[in-house]
């Protein structure tokens, strides 16, 4: 079984039931903060938690005397903006002991299908974690509609995990893992401790979406479980009814855990290598040399720019005899890369009117 104190960066998925009361509707103040226990453990072990985290709903329409059962989008859209500011208060006191800043990212999957959305979320979680704080996202639910939405946090916790190259990633679930059956239903249910392939067999045991025990089921949760583990980060299902459910499952509380193949880094490059090019970067040889080493692209080592891609998109990078070294997503257009080719990173803002980022390339970005 993994330890969680081995994991580089980890991602937690907490859902509504566990944070709110489903009968009175009031936050779950004593669970809480035994999670910001668990999470300033880890983090004095070293490890950067970004927490999922639904429950913005919930608060909100017990405030706005909703009732229980489903509601209107537009009625969940105002619970949400009701809620979002009590969860993120929550979250800022149970922390505030622990001396951990909060931060919190609400995202829609618009946000990681459009590669400029992708970069500037990848870019300000990436931020907020080297600065020590605790990004904690959950769906912007305000705004988001049935086309935009992930529908469930399973979803968006794996792509998170996948967006900042998390190497482990937890669901503190309702259910104790991913079991052959429902164990509801069936009590001869075998529930799995390890998964490391998810075959058919395994998928058809997951049932239908809306059948298992946690909202969206586990169908959902395979999803995500195949969303991490193609990004390189292994996934468990544990319960997370109990105060410090992190501890618990450090200690050995049941679970299951897919395991990954990959590292996180190792999965990155190979999704940028099967990308097809937009246009093709040019470099110099000094530039070329340094791209071994290990070093991002900057501009002042490109000659030329040819094509037409926006920020984002996956260019093919050339040494001066036009043999392609590798791939990378750039951070800036095809336009803004012709102006700034052949210059200093200091000379960016001068030259575009706006202070850009140093490199053309990042080095996490790109695949040689």
């Amino acid at each position: 079984m993994a330890s969680l104190t081995n994991a580089k960066r980890l991602v937690v998925k907490i859902g509504s039931a566990l944070l709110v009361d489903r009968e009175t509707g009031a936050l779950r103040k004593d669970w809480l903060h035994g999670l910001a226990q668990d999470v300033a453990w880890l983090k004095g072990q070293g490890v950067q938690v970004v927490l999922v985290s639904s429950g913005s709903i919930a608060l909100g329409r017990g405030v706005l005397a909703l009732p229980m059962t489903d509601l209107a989008l537009e009625q969940s859209q105002a619970a949400a903006s009701v809620g979002q500011i009590r969860l993120a208060r929550a979250y800022e006191e149970a922390m505030a002991p622990h001396k951990i800043t909060t931060a919190q990212v609400l995202m829609t999957l618009e946000d990681s299908r459009d590669r400029r959305r992708y970069l500037n979320s990848r870019a300000t979680l990436e931020q907020l974690i080297s600065l020590g704080a605790l990004p904690i996202v959950n769906e912007n639910d305000t705004v988001a509609t049935d086309e935009i939405r992930f529908g469930d946090n399973d979803r968006l916790a794996a792509q998170i995990a996948a967006t900042i190259g998390a190497d482990m990633l937890v669901l503190l679930s309702d259910v104790d893992g991913f079991y052959s059956a429902n164990p509801a239903d069936e009590p001869t249910a075998q529930r799995y401790d390890i998964i490391d392939v998810i075959t058919p067999e395994i998928e058809a045991q997951a049932g239908d979406a809306g059948s298992g025990l946690s909202k969206g089921g586990m169908k959902t949760k395979l999803m995500a479980a195949k969303t991490a583990t193609a990004a390189g980060c292994a996934m468990a299902i544990c319960h997370g009814a109990a105060l410090r459910p992190l501890t618990g499952l450090e200690n050995g509380a049941n679970a299951t855990w897919f395991t990954a193949t990959l590292d996180p880094q190792a999965a990155r490059k190979r999704w940028i290598a099967a990308m097809k090019p937009n246009g093709t970067l040019t470099l110099d040889a000094g530039a070329a040399r340094a791209l071994f080493k290990g070093n991002s692209l900057l501009p002042a080592g490109v000659l030329a720019v040819t094509g037409t891609f926006g920020r984002g998109e996956p260019v093919a990078i050339n040494d001066p005899d036009g043999h392609q070294l590798g791939l990378g997503l750039s951070r800036y257009t095809a336009q803004e890369a012709q102006k700034i080719k052949g210059h200093h990173s200091a000379e960016i803002e001068r030259i575009l009117g706006y202070p850009g980022r140093a490199a053309l390339i990042h080095r996490d970005d790109m695949a040689l």
